[in-house]
């Protein structure tokens, strides 16, 4: 399967908060379309979707919103998990977004999923996610690289923060996502023509500077201000076998499903951390299928690999 295909958005735009602050966004699909939010990955802005091309045949209106800090949006200095949360319950007001999903890829799985814990989205999809790293159930399973962050983090979050935003660029992020990728990936990534659009997404990103990512990864090496076990609505889970990346989820989100109520965990043999652009429809159609039959209703925990 290969949904790797580029679609520049169909509409772009600003919400104001009550504080004044602006989010930008970015949708694809129909405009009255069932509303999904995307949560970017790392440094990512909103211009970059997935699964541009059977949106209009899946009647999905994708909306990607740019963190604050990042592309378009104003920062929001000393932000969490559950201030995103209470953005985007804003944003869904806002623009009259009922019924709102969520999906959330690599460091944007624990915005989702704060979402999520909040009520704010309906249902959730974490594709290639980053985990909370934090959690000492881990403990040396993650990459010593990344042990030593969640370490920094912990120690001194200030300067943690500091030393992600004087190591944050578009230029080392590409570099990163390149080296550190299975060649099944790095097949995806260096395509010219995504390629191209991956970048624009990351120079966009990196518009306004460093903080904004800097924010993101001090959060992603922190522990997480929800429980999963809350999190009462149906959750996916996608990995690749393949997938190389060092801050993805260390066991291909093993330890995450048995922490949530009502997790579906699908592990590709055949696919790596770039899965959303080569299975991009699958992941819609699931996700839309589980917050249609309304698995949480049900309880319990459903682990699958496929």
């Amino acid at each position: 399967m290969n949904d790797q295909v580029v679609v520049d958005p169909a509409r772009l735009g600003q919400t104001v908060l009550v504080d004044g602050r602006r989010l930008a966004w970015a949708e694809w699909g129909p405009g009255d379309g069932r509303p999904v939010l995307f949560c970017p990955g790392a440094a990512t802005s909103r211009w970059l979707g997935f699964a541009g091309d059977v949106l209009d045949a899946l009647g999905v209106r994708l909306i990607s919103v740019d963190r604050p800090g990042l592309g378009g949006s104003d920062p929001l200095p000393g932000r969490s998990l559950l201030d995103w949360a209470a953005d985007v319950r804003q944003l869904a007001e806002s623009r009259e977004l009922t019924g709102l999903a969520a999906v959330g890829l690599s460091q944007g799985a624990p915005f989702a999923l704060a979402c999520a814990a909040t009520g704010v989205v309906t249902g959730a999809a974490v594709v290639s996610g980053t985990d909370e790293l934090a959690n000492p159930g881990f403990g040396d399973a993650l990459h010593p690289d990344v042990r030593g962050m969640v370490a920094a983090a912990a120690a001194d979050p200030v300067a943690a923060e500091a030393s992600f935003a004087a190591f944050g660029s578009a230029e080392v992020m590409w570099d990163l996502i390149v080296r550190h990728s299975h060649d099944v990936d790095r097949r995806v990534y260096t395509e010219p023509v995504f390629a191209a659009a991956y970048r624009r997404a990351l120079a966009e990103g990196f518009a306004q500077g460093p903080a904004g990512y800097a924010r993101d990864t001090l959060l992603a090496n922190s522990p997480w201000p929800f429980d999963p076990a809350d999190i009462t609505v149906a959750v996916d889970l996608w990995y690749g076998a393949l997938d190389t990346s060092l801050s993805h989820s260390p066991d291909h989100g093993g330890l995450l499903a048995a922490r949530l109520p009502d997790a579906r965990r699908h592990v590709l043999p055949e696919a790596g951390g770039a899965l959303l652009w080569t299975h991009g429809e699958q992941v819609l159609r699931d996700l839309l299928s589980g917050v249609a039959k309304g698995r949480s209703a049900t309880g319990g925990t459903a682990s699958a690999a496929r």
